[in-house]
């Protein structure tokens, strides 16, 4: 699906998503990642499945300068267990989850208010 939002023309957003990927400008990513006002990190989660997420995971994101995390678990929703979020907890960044889709969409409304949002995406490969 393609996105659109007016902005500041040099800010990073999502562009489009599908099933394993999203586009931040136009670019494409197969990979996991975080997005925010720092530009696209490969995040320490790439190529791990949502059961694979550790405290280290949320811990690497509670070194950025965020009021929100919006944490995108693929095509369906899943919460990752309270103890495994407890850096963010301590870094005062809250938390919001959601589908792939809707991380987009909100990532971009966030980012264009200017709001210190980050977003993490999980792309997990198909098993075949």
């Amino acid at each position: 699906m393609k996105l659109h939002l007016n902005t500041d023309a040099g800010q990073l957003l999502f562009t489009g998503y599908g099933d394993d990927h999203v586009l931040v400008n136009g670019q494409r990513f197969d990979a996991s990642l975080l997005l925010s006002a720092r530009g696209v990190e490969i995040a320490p989660w790439a190529g791990l499945g949502f059961e694979a997420l550790t405290a280290a995971h949320f811990e690497w994101v509670a070194h950025r300068e965020l009021d929100i995390l919006l944490l995108g678990t693929g095509t369906r929703l899943r919460f990752p267990h309270p103890a495994l979020t407890r850096p963010l907890v301590e870094a005062r960044i809250g938390l919001e989850v959601m589908d792939l889709g809707a991380l987009c969409r909100t990532y971009n409304i966030l980012a264009g208010e200017g709001r210190r949002v980050g977003a993490a995406v999980l792309i997990e490969r198909a098993r075949g």
